[in-house]
């Protein structure tokens, strides 16, 4: 009966978070594989997660545990209808911020009422146990932890064995095949839960038979113990969405780094729910403080500069944090009667968690400041009881040593302040260690510990806000976090999305006109334009990501041609357009226009046979488009090429090999193709702002690869026998991790 109950609840999990990963991959080409469609699709599962779980405390309620039963295997045909899962991804709106209402309404008709159902399982499956004789049935909640464990398993299992081993189309077989199992096994546990004698609640002070453990005793729920339930579900949920961004953008732009914020989130409640819990719940709360205070701080510092470091330490937080909180739900479940309740509650913080995220914060924030804000809000939730006590008089004097701990902080970081010139944000480890070791001091006492975490966050946010980077532009939307920057010369301009560095302009004539980056003269890109322009006539440009419009620079763009940029963010187009900013598109002689939406789908709206060279520009971050990189996207762009035409990839990612899979992918479309790998020395960086750079050239022309070749630094890009064709319906990022960064 256990195995059974374990087998059906793992599998329940299993395809619930089987299936996001599979959904976000159906929607992720249309939205430009920005991480906040994650984000997105998060928050509508948890959306849908609460719905159920509602769903389950509503009807179990209503019908009785064994009358429910029925009505819910019936509920479980449903879905049939609808399997396999498909996404309506017509009319992509291309000139909004934020598509979320688009992409939440695609998600609800195309996989909403599957997901709904299997949504319910956890708490139902729970309460069909503790309606059989079986001698835990008394205490169900431990077949969370399986539910959990299947959850991590599907989260883990995709991007490393699914995917790559199942196209898109056999993965949605899978899983339709697996929901139909998944109904086969809850009809057994139905059955043996109507076949066994309905459970009792025994008396205070009744003795239960022997080799039964005693039914505990039903309890009021106290309102505050309901919203202490809520609040320490949104903390770990919030936190999750707040540290996954935090490190794919300030830290570390690394592909499928946001699995592993989920993974350990799945996995506190494996570890908190299990029969024994490892680590200890009292030591996970004493070590935790130890960790809280330098994240915190760490997150207003310019940790880029750190490299990887920083990295362990706010996932080790993280994951503290989440076993912490967790932890204290766990200790604090109700009897069986308030099961569906409880996980409903806890539903609606995660709920909570990822619509402050996803919704509110970049409503209200320029920048991640939500973030360091949830980790004080989870020391003010660790600091409080189940049952509340009357106030201690002695928080007004922890209040106090808060307030003068805020006033040292902010002269030290005033002080600092004024002796760096060159950048507010910098890493110092003075201005880390002297706070955090005042906090450490009041560890023994949460209340006073929280609120001088919140003095020294709040300080620390004002200050550095004060004078920070001399942004000229700092602004925030559906796709992630942008500035413009000027140096302290007053002489560059530099944008800056996320941590990767998208444009730089000198201001001063005539090194205006010079793009730098990986766009310089001397680079892979000048070598483009010299083949491209070896010929007279107007020359037709298409170039898939706009950055600052570098390439339309007056060096490279002649009278009477055009050049089209297709940007997937309209706040990139608005700031690549201000003339306050940049002004490569301002002086560009040629035509220049730019089409807002996704690239590939809005090349394929321009006339056949029109580009004399199309530019990919769009894999420089952790969000690759890898919908522009398979055999039916480079058949589409061979269809807008001119005879002779080229196509330019931009390969610079330090974290993923795109030459194996683009050189084969040419070999497979009939193109001839060469690479140059253009490494700049440190020097010649800082002196002229070029970058070094990865490109490939591909063209159905031999004579126009000869001419590149020519040029003495292009090679034939090797095709990989090993690396599989990318297409529409199949793609494996992991193959093309590169493991020594």
């Amino acid at each position: 009966m256990l195995g059974l109950y374990a087998l059906t609840i793992f599998c329940s999990a299993y395809l619930l978070f089987l299936v996001q990963p599979m959904v976000g991959k159906m929607v992720l080409p249309y939205l430009g594989g920005t991480p906040a469609v994650w984000n997105t699709c998060m928050v509508f599962f948890q959306a849908l997660l609460l719905a159920g779980y509602a769903y389950v405390h509503g009807s179990v309620k209503w019908f009785g545990v064994r009358k429910q039963a029925t009505f819910h295997l019936l509920l479980m045909l449903a879905p049939l209808l609808v399997l396999p899962i498909t996404i309506n991804t017509q009319s992509v709106p291309t000139d909004i911020d934020n598509p979320i209402g688009w992409l939440l309404l695609r998600l609800l008709l195309g996989v909403g009422l599957p997901f709904f159902v299997i949504s319910t399982s956890a708490p139902l499956l729970q309460m069909w146990f503790a309606e059989t004789d079986h001698r835990s049935a008394k205490d169900p909640y431990f077949l969370y932890a399986a539910s959990n464990f299947g959850s991590m398993i599907a989260l883990l299992g995709y991007p490393i064995f699914v995917e790559p081993a199942f196209a898109l189309d056999d993965q949605r077989i899978l899983w339709k095949y697996g929901y139909m199992l998944l109904v086969a096994l809850a009809i057994g546990c139905a059955v043996i839960m109507w076949r066994s004698r309905p459970a009792q609640t025994l008396e205070p002070n009744a003795v239960a038979p022997d080799n039964e453990e005693p039914k505990r005793v039903s309890e009021p729920l106290t309102a505050w113990r309901q919203i202490r339930w809520v609040l320490l579900a949104f903390v770990p949920s919030s936190l999750m969405l707040g540290v996954t961004t935090h490190v794919t953008t300030e830290i570390a732009p690394v592909p499928l780094l946001w699995v592993v914020p989920l993974a350990l989130y799945l996995f506190t409640f494996v570890l908190v729910f299990a029969k024994t819990q490892i680590p200890p719940h009292r030591f996970v709360l004493k070590i935790l403080p130890i960790f809280i205070v330098p994240t915190a701080l760490m997150t207003v510092r310019n940790e880029a500069v750190l490299g990887l470091i920083p990295l362990p330490l706010h996932l080790a937080t993280f994951f503290l944090v989440a076993m912490a909180c967790h932890g204290e739900m766990a200790a604090d479940r109700p009897t069986t009667d308030h099961l569906t309740k409880f996980y409903l509650l806890m539903s609606v913080g995660g709920v909570l968690g990822g619509l402050a995220n996803s919704v509110v914060a970049p409503l209200l924030f320029n920048t991640l400041v939500e973030y360091p804000l949830v980790m004080v809000i989870a020391c003010f939730a660790l600091a409080t009881k189940p049952k509340p006590a009357t106030i201690d008089k002695r928080v007004a004097y922890d209040v106090g040593y808060a307030v003068v701990f805020g006033v040292i902080v902010a002269a030290m970081l005033i002080y600092m302040l004024k002796n760096n010139t060159e950048n507010a944000r910098s890493f110092n480890p003075i201005a880390v260690l002297i706070p955090a070791a005042l906090c450490w001091a009041c560890t023994r006492r949460p209340i006073r510990y929280a609120f001088m975490v919140a003095s020294m966050v709040a300080v620390s946010l004002i200050c550095y806000e004060l004078k920070t980077d001399r942004a000229l532009y700092m602004g925030r939307n559906f796709y992630g976090t942008k500035r413009v920057v000027i140096d302290a010369d007053e002489s560059v301009h530099t944008f800056i999305h996320g941590a990767t560095i998208h444009g730089i302009q000198a201001l001063a004539d005539p090194l205006s006109r010079v793009p730098r980056t990986y766009f310089h003269p001397d680079g892979p890109v000048g070598d483009a334009f010299k083949l491209i322009n070896r010929s007279a006539g107007a020359k037709e440009i298409g170039i898939i990501g706009l950055g600052v419009g570098s390439m339309a620079s007056p060096i490279y763009a002649k009278e009477h041609g055009s050049f089209t940029f297709y940007e997937i963010d309209p706040a990139v187009a608005r700031i690549a357009k201000n003339p306050e900013y940049f002004t490569f598109l301002q002086d560009c002689p040629a035509q220049t226009k730019v089409v807002l939406g996704d690239g590939r789908l809005t090349l394929a709206n321009a006339p056949d046979s029109h580009y004399d060279a199309i530019f990919l520009d769009a894999f420089s971050s952790d969000a690759v488009p890898t919908h522009l990189l398979t055999r039916e996207a480079i058949q589409l762009y061979e269809s807008k090429l001119t005879d002779g035409g080229i196509l330019v990839f931009n390969m610079s990612n330090r974290y993923l090999d795109l030459a194996p899979l683009l050189a084969t992918l040419a070999h497979d479309t009939g193109f001839e193709c060469v690479k140059r790998e253009d490494n700049v020395p440190p020097e010649v960086q800082v002196k002229t702002g070029r970058l070094s750079s990865r490109f490939m050239i591909m063209s159905q022309d031999k004579n126009t690869i000869r001419l590149l070749k020519a040029f003495g630094k292009w090679e034939d890009g090797n095709v990989d026998e090993d690396h599989r064709i990318w297409t529409d319906k199949y793609t494996n990022v992991f193959q093309l991790l590169n493991w020594g960064s």
